[in-house]
């Protein structure tokens, strides 16, 4: 029979407990309890955009934490583009995955992924949930979008590898997810299950192609995904499926599996794809118990009793026997391991030129402009309506995004309004009041994912029958352009890809 302490030092069944979790906080310092809990063996923190006001702050902060623990993990979730909790008040620097897998330059790639690799670095972050391996293979996907290279295995799996490079070799541990893969889906896991009802043959020419190049080009965590896999597992989401993690993942590949050895993540426990069916407690366990070696946990709930709540339950299933003491073992084994990678590495953004321009190299270069036989130029400050459609929770409602504010500085006394669903009278948009605030001002119509949005497509062909000569700007994945005088697709809504999408209608002039 297993005994259970209290002992927190090292190997002991509390300390382990403590150390595969990933919490979050509130608040811009570090609270006692968050250093208290690092003293008994807390391995990591993770950063939201509520903790993060600029560098200079973080870097006192992630300072702060491992004057406690100079070993912890910092993660951040810190994708680039439309996810970003680094720049979340102001927009990215850096272009998403669809705007890289646009430009499909793998040199760029892993250029972007290099500097944004040394900004965490510089700040004291050192494990990124990042990059999105998802293949986008559903255009209608509410959650992935922009977020993944693109709908080709091979192109994201190629820039999927130069990502990772480009990030680890600024000592900042990579994390691909969502495995299996979060592409085909049409239902946010943040707030349902997904189901994702593919053949194995299918899953393994497609979904796992850019999971099987990330594991090569040396990632150092996956991410799991809650979603259910029938071909898998016909009764568990991915994080809590020993199927999927170690029958599929930690097999070797002698016997069909990806034969990873290296550190599993789960997505945010909190999301309700678990926490609705399982409970965060129970869904902790059962992660650990299939494999998982960190539970995420603090993009919602960020409090102390969170953390005692998940550290007990899992002391209690070592105790009655639910989670072999081995396996916990296992698990905070791993997490040292990256951990000690993670020290090793810690000089490593030294060696690496700032390149503060990639950024917005990058999204210029993945502008894809159509120009209508109708197109004039601009010859003054132009109206610009913002399609504005409701934020998934990976995004968020913070981060701004558009054209209006850049056009303003190349266009002095631009004007600009917001357009949002309950803006629709009877489901039906309203446009006579856009029409009216532009005045004789060109329109400039900012959409985002518009082939999602009924109200959205209905709202700018209004516009575009009314005001042919508007210019539209799409900032989500990209469709078939709409019959107007100019189109730009920015395969993103970062802040530099509005930037980009600014000079080339200014550059028409």
């Amino acid at each position: 029979m297993t005994v259970i302490t209290t002992d927190t030092r090292p190997g002991t069944v509390t300390r382990d407990a403590l150390t595969v979790l990933q919490p979050g906080f509130a608040g811009t310092t570090a609270p006692d309890w968050l250093l208290r809990r690092l003293d008994e063996g807390l391995g990591s923190v993770a950063l939201f955009s509520r903790n993060i006001e600029t560098p200079e702050q973080v870097a006192r902060l992630t300072a702060q934490l491992r004057a406690v623990r100079p070993d912890v993990l910092v993660a951040a979730d810190e994708e680039g583009g439309d996810v970003t909790r680094m720049e979340a008040r102001g927009g990215s620097s850096f272009p998403g995955n669809l705007a890289l897998g646009a430009v499909d330059d793998l040199k760029l790639t892993r250029a972007v992924a290099a500097e944004l690799g040394r900004r965490l670095a510089e700040c004291g972050v050192n494990f990124d949930w990042a990059p999105s391996a998802d293949v986008n293979s559903d255009p209608g996907n509410p959650v992935i979008g922009v977020r993944s290279f693109g709908a080709d295995p091979d192109l994201v799996a190629r820039n999927t590898a130069a990502y990772v490079e480009g990030l680890q070799s600024a000592g900042v541990a990579a994390c691909v997810k969502h495995f299996p893969g979060h592409g085909d889906t049409a239902i946010d896991s943040h707030h349902a299950m997904p189901r994702i009802d593919v053949d194995l043959a299918t899953l393994h020419a497609r979904e796992l192609v850019p999971f099987r190049a990330a594991l090569a080009a040396g990632t150092k965590a996956v991410m799991s995904a809650h979603i259910l896999v029938p071909a898998l597992d016909p009764d568990l989401p991915g994080t809590l499926s020993q199927a999927v993690l170690t029958g599929l993942l930690r097999a070797p590949v002698t016997q069909g599996g990806l034969g990873y050895d290296g550190l599993i993540v789960t997505d945010g426990i909190e999301m309700q794809a678990v926490a609705a069916t399982y409970g965060i407690e129970r869904g902790t366990v059962m992660a650990l118990a299939a494999g998982a070696d960190a539970i995420c946990v603090g993009g919602g709930l960020c409090d102390e009793e969170t953390v005692v709540a998940l550290r007990d339950a899992i002391v209690d299933a070592v105790r009655d026997g639910s989670l072999p003491a081995e396996r916990l073992a296992d698990a905070a084994a791993r997490v040292r391991a990256l951990a000690a990678w993670t020290q090793e590495n810690k000089g490593a953004a030294e060696g690496i030129a700032p390149g503060s321009d990639v950024g917005l190299e990058a999204a210029r270069r993945a502008l894809r402009i159509t120009r209508g036989g109708a197109f004039t130029p601009l010859e003054g400050a132009p109206y610009v309506a913002a399609f504005t459609p409701v934020a998934n929770i990976a995004v968020g409602d913070v981060t701004p995004w558009g054209v209006a504010a850049e056009l303003a500085r190349l266009f002095p006394g631009t004007q600009t309004g917001t357009y949002r669903p309950a803006d629709a009278a009877a489901g039906v948009p309203e446009v006579d009041g856009l029409l009216a605030a532009a005045g004789d001002r060109r329109i400039v119509a900012v959409v985002r994912d518009v082939h999602r949005h009924a109200w959205m497509a209905q709202a700018l062909a209004a516009v575009l029958a009314a005001r042919p000569d508007t210019v539209v700007v799409e900032m989500g994945v990209p469709q078939a352009p709409p019959a107007g005088a100019l189109h730009i697709a920015t395969h993103g809504a970062a802040r530099v890809c509005g930037e980009a999408a600014a000079e080339a209608i200014a550059a028409a002039r």
